[in-house]
């Protein structure tokens, strides 16, 4: 049985592409690209259940395409639309190093302390739109806040612990309440 603490969320199928069972992912992590997992988790009625892929290809820089093995039709194809996909951590690379984002979105998941290590939450989103990266987070008492990156207050990021540590400004986390 796959636990939780044993993958990390990198995206969800969106929609089937064509007939012969392919599905579209939008994906905040191109984990299944890096590292040398043969399968991706995906989420089936609250269960972590593995699905082994034949290949992939990237549509564009958010969604890329995917053909699961036994999943041959149009219609097995749409029961997993709107799915949560997982990547299994130990399948990362041992020498991916904390300079390895491809995107602000990877940090989807990652959980989030202050440099003293008090939690912040967990980052749910991350608005990479503009120029002013924005996260949403969810706290540790189920809060939603929003809250701006910058580089200059990160001052921890572990991609293999999923976890960044943050110097916010005095009450910049409290403008949310």
């Amino acid at each position: 049985m796959i636990r939780e603490s044993e993958v990390f969320y990198i995206g969800t199928i969106t929609k089937a592409r064509g007939i012969k069972g392919e599905v579209e992912m939008r994906f905040t992590d191109d984990a299944f690209d890096r590292g040398d997992a043969e399968y991706l988790v995906i989420e089936t009625d609250g269960i972590l259940v593995p699905f082994f892929w034949e290949e992939y290809r990237f549509k564009n820089q958010e969604t890329a395409i995917l053909k699961f093995e036994d999943v041959d039709t149009e219609a097995r194809a749409k029961t997993l639309a709107g799915r949560r996909v997982f990547y299994p951590l130990a399948c990362l690379p041992d020498d991916e190093d904390d300079e390895g984002l491809r995107s602000w979105k990877a940090l989807t998941g990652f959980h989030v302390t202050d440099p003293e290590g008090r939690s912040l939450g967990t980052i749910e989103q991350v608005d990479d739109s503009t120029a002013n990266i924005l996260l949403t987070l969810t706290t540790p008492t189920d809060r939603e806040i929003l809250l701006p990156l910058h580089e200059d207050f990160l001052t921890h990021l572990s991609i293999k612990e999923r976890t960044i540590a943050l110097a916010l400004p005095e009450g910049l986390a409290d403008l949310n309440s």
